[in-house]
């Protein structure tokens, strides 16, 4: 699609231009105009008729191709939420009735995955809505999120201890995106700290700090981390672009992001929000 697009604008681009050149030789070599005003009028209303054929060349198959991706979007997501609720429910059933221990873990874990796809579910209503809507902006109580994504988190990373010091925390900020963003912090201080199984988290006077005891990172990594596909150690699972979304959430929401950190001494990671 998009390749015979660029051809279609590089053939009418071509072909304009050539018009011009023949308007503006006949204007002056045949016509022999000698008003300067009237000739510069002419050019630019031809100019300014090209450009709008030409932006709705580029446009209109690009707005077409957008509108079908967020109704598949929106399909898709609806069609989710059937069996995600399926899922739940026959789950909590058989629980009811079930004794083995075996099976109640198997059931457990069922249950965990079901999470995370109603999980995927919310984010993906999310990434909709914050293509349709403002920056969103909510109350919220950012010490008992912390809490509730620490408490998710847990069960994924069973060899890991979370040393937790929060305090309450009322903010003005959107809860889903940075849901993410906790995540995202957290999942990477466990990937880049294999040799500890520590992680310190304290929010208080509207910073939160997570801490890690791994590798760390030296200043030229520390210059490149928000970088898309950036990664300090190539040998770690994952594309490299979780903080370049991270930073760029904090922007949107004025949420000051630092990092602290040096070779073989872990990393802190510091978000300041406004009070």
């Amino acid at each position: 699609m998009f390749r015979s697009l660029q051809f279609n604008i590089f053939i009418y681009y071509f072909v304009t231009v050539a018009i011009f050149l023949g308007i503006l030789h006949f204007l002056l070599n045949v016509l022999e105009l000698q008003n300067t005003y009237l000739v510069a009028t002419i050019l630019l209303s031809f100019v300014s008729y090209a450009a709008i054929i030409l932006s709705n060349l580029a446009i209109d198959p690009l707005k077409e191709y957008v509108t079908n991706l967020q109704n598949l979007s929106k399909e898709t997501l609806h069609e989710l939420n059937l069996p995600i609720s399926t899922i739940r429910t026959n789950s909590q059933m058989i629980k009811k009735n079930l004794d083995d221990e075996k099976a109640l873990k198997r059931l457990g874990r069922i249950d965990t995955a079901c999470t995370m796809l109603e999980q995927r579910y919310h984010e993906l209503e999310y990434m909709i809505k914050t293509q349709t809507s403002d920056n969103i902006k909510e109350n919220v109580d950012l010490s008992e999120l912390l809490s509730k994504r620490i408490e998710f988190l847990s069960p994924l990373y069973p060899q890991v201890t979370f040393n937790t010091n929060i305090e309450f925390t009322q903010i003005l900020n959107d809860s889903i995106g940075l849901s993410k963003v906790i995540d995202n912090l957290i999942d990477n201080a466990v990937k880049y700290s294999p040799n500890s199984n520590i992680i310190d988290i304290e929010l208080h006077n509207h910073t939160l700090s997570i801490r890690d005891y791994g590798c760390g990172m030296d200043e030229v990594a520390l210059l490149n981390i928000f970088d898309n596909y950036y990664q300090s150690d190539s040998n770690m699972q994952g594309f490299g672009i979780g903080l370049s979304l991270v930073k760029r959430f904090c922007d949107k929401q004025g949420i000051r992001l630092s990092f602290k950190s040096q070779p073989n001494d872990g990393t802190t990671v510091l978000l300041k929000f406004k009070q």
